[in-house]
């Protein structure tokens, strides 16, 4: 069985409104760290497990890449920093999941799993509740019964197998087959291409997917929606469970749980279908001519190139030679001032406007105050990248007012459209500005980012970077201008 250690340090503080949140572990470190740098070991050479007060063993789904293992990893995480131990992940497929529960060869299964069900696990507090959706291939049905006879197909132990047994209860002529060593976002893109006729996901999984492939659509709701909890073992120690509900009881009074959601879930939908479809084609025809100047800005600058590259298309669809009416120019839309700041000879060349972007999303992040988490800190100054950070502190005074956390994303964007009405941007420090462009830009590039990530962009072919002095008639096939 595989298996990860990740140490928590034990300089972590415990109090959650000061810094609820640290910066999520990149997927494609939770991949590598759950499939490639793990030890193997046969079962029979397990060492016993340790009190879960030394060492808490989580089972996670094996093999997923995606938001929702994200979401999950960050959850386990926050839970092992208010416990103060040290956390040992387990992947395993999730029709596998209950035998070590049940065998105590884990503490807790954060899988996705739906705990409304009774039966052989105990399940802690909700954390979401998602409808569960059916999604067929071409003409669907309208209603259940126009399931049978239907090649349908779901992830194996999943949320979505535990809603057809539910459903099946109302209709036991309902068949169909559980894959495993597949995900939900696998199956949904077999539907899209009409390899299979129908799956079922929830509303966030069919939200994030239509932006790979907008013609899914949801025929609809198979059973009650899911109310996804951590599993515990019916013989686990009850103190265990009792700090689950605390710890829940607790980030969903302070406000951390709701943040979670938002920053994970929040902005699915913010794309319309064609703009989807530009920017999956983009990626594989214009992005590769400056993945490379992506790269070596985040180098530079430790930022991921993957968010520069987001930031670069929201910015000019990648168009080095873009020009606003108010003569912003180039790939990053520079204004004069940030050119100059940046040392910027040409606005229209790609790599001074890449690593000038870069270096100034940089500088923001080091403006804000050291106690703000990492993730949070790269929104807020996104938001500062679209509109200073004078507007931005305006904003979060604006919130610290409102009794909200001056310090996350999530409440300062509550803030942000404010700046742009009399009766707030007359008594704001530097007065009027348009903040709920930097609300759409900040969810937009988040959103971009979340799809570059998704998309294997890793077997996108390395193209040269486009001249910049290039005429823009040569350039129409890689973008169009702004």
């Amino acid at each position: 069985m595989d298996k990860f250690v990740y140490s928590l340090p034990s300089t972590l503080r415990q109090d959650s409104r000061q810094a609820p949140l640290r910066r999520p572990i990149p997927l494609a470190w939770l991949s590598a760290a759950l499939l490639s740098a793990c030890t193997p070991e046969t079962p029979s050479s397990d060492p016993p497990m340790k009190p879960w007060r030394e060492e808490l063993v989580v089972i996670v789904a094996q093999g997923e890449n995606s938001v929702d293992a994200e979401f999950e990893l960050q959850l386990v995480t926050l839970f092992a920093k208010q416990l103060q131990v040290k956390m040992k992940l387990l992947p395993l497929p999730q029709d596998k999941i209950m035998p070590p529960l049940l065998a105590n060869k884990a503490h807790i299964a954060a899988a996705g799993l739906r705990g409304n069900e009774s039966g052989e696990l105990r399940f802690g507090p909700s954390y979401q509740t998602a409808s569960e959706q059916v999604v067929c291939n071409g003409k669907f049905p309208r209603r259940m019964d126009g399931l049978v006879g239907k090649t349908i197909a779901v992830a194996a132990g999943s949320a979505q197998e535990a809603a057809l047994r539910e459903a099946q209860q109302k209709l036991p002529a309902l068949r169909w087959k559980a894959r495993h060593q597949q995900t939900v976002t696998d199956l949904l893109a077999e539907v899209a291409t009409g390899k299979l006729e129908c799956t079922v996901a929830n509303e966030e999984q069919l939200a994030l997917a239509r932006n790979f492939h907008p013609k899914l659509d949801a025929a609809f709701d198979i059973a009650t929606p899911s109310r996804l909890a951590w599993a515990f073992a019916p013989n686990g120690e009850e103190a265990l469970f009792a700090e689950a509900e605390k710890f829940f009881a607790l980030i969903k009074k302070d406000g951390t749980l709701h943040r979670l959601l938002d920053r994970y879930y929040g902005h699915n939908e913010r794309l319309e279908p064609m703009d989807a479809v530009a920017f999956v084609t983009g990626t594989r025809t214009v992005l590769p001519h400056f993945r490379q100047l992506f790269e070596e800005a985040g180098m530079l600058t430790g930022i991921d190139w993957q968010l520069l590259a987001a930031i670069g298309y929201h910015e000019s669809h990648w168009n080095p030679l873009a020009t606003s009416p108010t003569n912003v120019r180039g790939l990053m839309m520079l204004t004069e001032d940030t050119a100059d700041r940046m040392d910027v000879t040409n606005r229209l060349d790609p790599r001074q406007s890449i690593l000038a972007g870069a270096r100034y999303l940089q500088l923001l992040k080091e403006q804000l105050p050291l106690r703000i988490a990492e993730e949070e800190r790269t929104w807020l100054a996104l938001a500062a990248y679209n509109q200073g950070m004078g507007h931005l502190e305006d904003a979060r005074v604006l919130a610290a007012r409102a009794g909200l956390n001056p310090d996350t994303w999530a409440d300062v964007r509550k803030m942000m459209p404010l700046l742009a009405q009399p009766e707030y941007f007359e008594q704001a420090k530097h007065g009027y500005a348009r903040g709920g462009e930097a609300v759409i830009l900040v969810e937009t590039v988040h959103l971009y980012y979340d799809m570059l990530k998704h998309l294997d962009t890793h077997e996108a072919p390395y193209l040269p970077a486009t001249p910049f002095h290039l005429k823009f008639t040569d350039l129409q096939n890689l973008s169009s201008p702004l």
